[in-house]
């Protein structure tokens, strides 16, 4: 079966190579210290330290084969070609809530680098599927979980 393709900005993918790295070049050390310190605690079969040691070492080895079979199937968003006057992944979107009348402004990203926190929305959320595509003046009907919202495209950029 073949893997997803992750799409990615390319801070994105810069974050993710650098995470990658940090955990290949620093974090595996420091855990391999920890467990070394712990086995000198004595017997392991009752060492809490030595066991939070090698589950901490699960997560991080765990972490690093995530990252490398998301960038192994990167894809950028600046690679993709579409209508730069549509919503498209990478175009920052802004909307007028046609019932509350207030604006907002969305980046559509991937879902790796969705952050609702930072108006980052992934392109496979409610919101960021139902706007891809709509160009300025379009309305948009919106079902999400609290109800219904009504949105116009106000401006579209890359």
């Amino acid at each position: 079966m073949p893997e997803k393709e992750i799409m990615l900005t390319y801070e994105g993918l810069k974050k993710l190579e650098a995470e990658l790295e940090h955990l290949k070049s620093v974090r595996r050390r420091e855990v391999a210290e920890r467990i070394k310190q712990a086995r000198q605690f004595g017997d392991i079969n009752e060492n809490s330290e030595y066991e939070d040691a090698k589950n901490e070492q699960a997560f991080v080895e765990g972490r690093i084969m995530t990252l490398e079979r998301m960038l192994r199937n990167a894809k950028l968003i600046e690679d993709v070609e579409h209508d730069p006057l549509e919503v498209g992944l990478g175009s920052r979107v802004k909307v007028l809530d046609l019932e509350t009348n207030v604006q907002f402004e969305y980046v559509i990203v991937g879902s790796t680098e969705a952050d609702p926190a930072l108006n980052r929305i992934s392109n496979e959320s409610p919101v960021g599927r139902s706007l891809l595509g709509k160009r300025v003046g379009d309305l948009v009907e919106i079902t999400v979980p609290a109800g219904t919202i009504r949105y116009q495209v106000l401006g579209v950029s890359r």
